[in-house]
Parts: structure tokens; C-alpha cells; sequence
């Protein structure tokens, strides 16, 4: 049985003062909450607060393993409004969930690049420059979600003017350039090289027959940030591979139905049901796998810090390397055959069956021996 690690009233008063830091004492002092980041059933319907220094509305969501590497938040413009420009020195990544509009982003030289979104659109603010985001629709509501790391920047930091006042150009990042934000359609090998993406939900993918399933991927360093994002898609009644990576990835679902299951080392998987809008994060080095029981292909995003991509020798994500031979992805051969039950239980009650069996048998080719 999975264990909470709680422990008792004395112990934690020891900690009580640690428990604190630079960083969530920011998030209260601009009226807002932190919310459970491990699961959100839908994005697009959690509640949010005024946030007054914005002009906007919104709710942080995080857990105790991400908080000290990165964060997530969710925002609205109301109809007709804007938000208050802003500049920071730290990195932000958003996907925007409805609505239409459009951004400026503005440097300290005066160069100044305007782009316009809707729905489904993806793109990252460069680091500490001018940026304001405006609501283009006069009766409906934008809602965007996004990923940043002000975590480590805030805790290391403790000054809010320092983050969001410091003067600098990061000419390396963003100097003006007219098609900054223009989508581009460049592969080098999964990674597209782009800063703008249109629409994430029908975006053409790559084959990654690494990560099972006979998925698609593609991956994004946007706005040459230390953070990075990727989008991958499995056909219907197929799952990804288990696997285990450090904290702070924040997978949002962008298409289809099914669920997840995560579980630290030696305990048993915990089920979390995903829908458009659903928000999981796993833990630590959870291992995590995921499961369409949907009519019609799984596509998710997945938000995170590079430090969440334990890699080896090669450069390789430890993620995308089989348990066998000293990588964190379980093989469909080493999975709990509860797994597989629990699946095809999950498709019956749906009318529906599993399209497995190929990606079983394809795995044997390319499956290392075991020890």
C-alpha cells in the first residue's frame, strides 16, 4: 500500500519555520493560493482568484517535490481587458487553453515584437523582457496555463523588485527580431526549432518507437529557455511505457480520454483519470505511465525543467532507456501483469480492445537481456 510519509504534530513543529520559503510567501502576498499540482481533474474549470498586481485572474498549483525547481500557474483576462505589462527574471512557457488574443514583448533597446494567439497556441516569454498579454475577444474570457521557474529564482533571490525590476537586455535570448515569433517548421532530430507554435493539439509529430505504443513526439527548447517542453501522442487502445524522472514535469492533456498510473519504488500505483485540461505532475522519480481508453488518439504537453531529465553518458534521457540496462522506463516485458488487466478492464467497459500485441511483439527486437 502507498504511504503518505506522515509524520507526527512534534516532528513537523520542528520543521514548521522550513516549510515556508521566499518563494510561497510571494504567492500569498499576492493574494493567491498554491493548489495540489499532482492532479487537477480540468484546467479549465479550477477556480481562480483576483490577482490585483495582473489585472487578471489566477491560482498556482505545486507540490512539495517541484516547489524548488519550478511552478505552475493558471490565469484569465476578462473580456475586453489586458494584463499589466510585466518583465522577470525568470523563464515561463504557456499554453494557451481558450480564448483568443495577442502578446507584446519589448526590450530595454525599444525593439518590440507583437504576435497574436488563440486557443491551443504555445510559446515562451524571453528571459526579463517587457512583455503584456491582451484579451482580443470583447466577450469572452482567455484562460491560459503556464509553467515557470521562479521557484529557485525567488528562494535564491528574496527581492521582488530585483526579479521583476532589473533593467537588462539578454541580447542572446530576444534582440527585436521581426519573426521572433513566427512559426517555423525546422526539425533537428525530435527537436522542432521553433519559438511559436499554432495550434499544439494537430501539430505533426515524429515516430519515437523508443517510448512504445507507436507514438509520435516532437520537443521544444522555446525562446532558447533552460526549461524545455514536448508533445506526445498514442494511437487508441495502445499505453505508453512506465517510466521515472526527476520533479517538476507538468504533463497537460490536449487530447483524448484515459488515465494515468503513478507510484513511487515499491509501492502501489495510484489511478488518476485524464480528460482536455487534465493536469498531472508526478512526484520525484514516481514512475508514471499513461493509458488512452479513449475513441480516438491521447495527445499530451508536458511542461518541465531541464533538471527533470536525468540523462547518461550520451545525453540521453534516462526516461527513454530500459531498467535492463541501468535507464528509468520500465520494458512492457517487466511490467505487472496488473497492468495489463487493469487496462483491458479499463477498454471492456468502453467496448473497446487493446492494439498491444503488436507493440509487445515489436519491443522483443530491440528488448536487452535480462541480468
Amino acid at each position: 500500500m502507498a504511504k503518505d510519509a506522515i509524520v507526527s504534530d512534534e516532528t513537523a513543529r520542528k520543521f514548521a519555520k522550513e516549510k515556508e520559503t521566499p518563494y510561497t510567501r510571494w504567492v500569498k502576498a499576492e493574494g493567491l493560493e498554491i493548489m495540489d499540482g499532482i492532479y487537477q481533474e480540468d484546467l479549465n474549470t479550477i477556480e481562480l482568484k483576483p490577482w490585483a498586481s495582473r489585472n487578471g485572474r489566477g491560482v498556482f498549483l505545486n507540490h512539495d517535490a517541484s516547489r524548488t525547481s519550478n511552478d505552475c500557474y493558471v490565469c484569465e483576462i476578462a473580456p475586453g481587458e489586458k494584463l499589466n505589462p510585466l518583465r522577470q527574471l525568470y523563464e515561463e512557457m504557456i499554453l494557451i487553453l481558450s480564448g483568443h488574443g495577442s502578446t507584446e514583448v519589448w526590450n530595454d533597446a525599444g525593439q518590440k515584437v507583437s504576435f497574436e494567439w488563440q486557443a491551443g497556441a504555445l510559446f515562451s516569454i524571453p528571459l526579463n523582457t517587457m512583455h503584456q498579454h491582451y484579451n482580443g475577444s470583447g466577450s469572452e474570457t482567455v484562460r491560459f496555463v503556464a509553467v515557470t521557474n521562479l521557484p529557485p529564482i525567488m528562494n535564491v533571490y528574496e527581492d521582488p523588485d530585483f526579479i521583476f525590476k532589473t533593467a537588462y537586455d539578454f541580447k542572446g535570448r530576444f534582440s527585436g527580431e521581426p519573426d521572433y515569433f513566427a512559426p517555423k517548421e525546422d526539425v533537428d532530430g525530435l527537436m522542432l526549432l521553433t519559438n511559436f507554435v499554432t495550434d499544439a493539439v494537430n501539430l505533426p509529430l515524429i515516430e519515437a518507437k523508443e517510448r512504445g505504443a507507436g507514438g509520435g513526439h516532437i520537443r521544444f527548447n522555446l525562446a532558447k529557455s533552460s526549461m524545455n517542453t514536448h508533445i506526445s501522442q498514442f494511437p487508441v487502445g495502445t499505453y505508453k511505457k512506465a517510466h521515472a524522472h526527476g520533479p517538476g514535469a507538468h504533463v497537460i492533456i490536449l487530447a483524448g480520454e484515459g488515465y494515468s498510473l503513478m507510484w513511487p519504488e515499491g509501492e502501489e500505483p495510484k489511478y488518476y483519470p485524464w480528460k482536455p485540461g487534465s493536469l498531472i505532475t508526478p512526484p520525484n522519480m514516481w514512475f508514471h505511465q499513461h493509458f488512452n481508453t479513449g475513441t480516438t488518439p491521447a495527445r499530451y504537453l508536458a511542461f518541465k525543467y531541464e533538471g527533470v531529465a536525468i540523462r547518461n553518458a550520451q545525453g540521453v534521457p534516462k526516461a527513454w532507456i530500459s531498467r535492463r540496462i541501468g535507464g528509468h522506463q520500465i520494458d512492457y516485458a517487466d511490467e505487472s501483469q496488473l497492468v495489463r488487466t487493469k487496462f483491458a478492464d479499463a477498454l471492456s467497459e468502453k467496448g473497446l480492445e487493446s492494439k498491444m500485441d503488436e507493440s509487445y511483439e515489436a519491443e522483443k527486437a530491440t528488448l536487452p537481456p535480462l541480468d
